[in-house]
């Protein structure tokens, strides 16, 4: 429901041709969570193309297949017992302590097809 900043938030896409980069994206994949008029007329406004899951007519399976993907990945940061509950004061510490958490996440990918 915070839909509209997120979207004025995006950073300028680069699609590696010469000229002024794009300023937003072509489309948004989004859950039934965000299905409502208001969400795709903030989309619509933008220039964003909403591919919005409708509730009650389409079926998960085809919209939020990849979702998994980004909660596996959260789970394996919260592995990290530091991470998901913030105990450091300074901004700074909890950045190495989440630097450090992805890189030994991605050393133990690699592993694995080494």
């Amino acid at each position: 429901p915070e839909m509209a900043p997120t979207l004025d938030a995006i950073p300028p896409l680069s699609t590696g041709r010469r000229g002024r980069p794009r300023r937003r994206p072509d489309k948004l994949h989004a859950d039934k969570a965000y299905e409502a008029k208001a969400r795709r007329q903030e989309c619509r406004a933008r220039g964003i193309v909403p591919r919005i899951a409708r509730k009650g007519i389409e079926s998960s399976q085809k919209l939020g297949r990849h979702r998994w993907v980004v909660e596996r990945t959260h789970a394996w940061f919260n592995r990290f017992r530091r991470l998901p509950v913030r105990y450091e004061r300074r901004a700074d510490i909890y950045d190495a302590f989440t630097t450090l958490a992805a890189s030994l996440i991605t050393l133990n990918q690699i592993r694995r097809f080494c």
